[in-house]
């Protein structure tokens, strides 16, 4: 594993090519360096830790929670979950809240990674990772933008979920 410094404070971040929690062998997960596998998971570890953690976030008022399928693209984790606060506060909330009820359900993160500032926490639960930005940087850094191959996995959305066009910080 290797550290780096690049605003992100919390646990030790993990170079994503090589995870020593990722069980399957080295041809399944790449054996170039890329984080692309060479044989997709057909798995679906992940997903009802997803499914539990978005419950949490949007108990915790989380809004345009987005469940991507990623595991035909990346080697490191199944599913991403990318939602937003609508304030730095209410980012770490959510990824407090997400930690400590999936945690009671015996699931433990990995590693946390929390931005300065609090605008973005990245929450690795191995199968699946989550994503808590608040809003406006998540509209700049666009991970769905990034994972566009990824499909989206049905989720049941609050209308109190969704951010107005009025609220909409672009």
């Amino acid at each position: 594993m290797s550290e780096s410094d690049d605003g992100m404070t919390g646990t030790r971040k993990r170079t994503l090519s090589t995870h020593a929690h990722d069980p399957r062998p080295a041809r399944a997960r790449g054996t170039d360096g890329d984080a692309r596998p060479t044989e997709p998971r057909t798995d679906d570890g992940g997903l009802d830790g997803a499914l539990a953690a978005l419950a949490l976030a949007l108990d915790k008022k989380a809004v345009e929670p987005v469940l991507l399928d990623v595991r035909e693209l990346c080697g490191y984790c199944n599913y991403q979950l990318v939602l937003s606060g609508r304030s730095d506060r209410q980012v770490g909330a959510i990824a407090d809240a997400i930690v400590a009820g999936l945690r009671d359900q015996g699931v433990r993160a990995l590693g946390t990674e929390q931005a300065k500032g609090g605008a973005w926490s990245l929450l690795d639960f191995g199968d699946f990772v989550v994503h808590v930005f608040h809003h406006p940087a998540r509209e700049h850094y666009d991970l769905e933008g990034l994972w566009i191959d990824a499909p989206r996995v049905a989720i049941d959305v609050p209308a109190e979920a969704h951010l107005a066009a009025e609220d909409s910080y672009t």
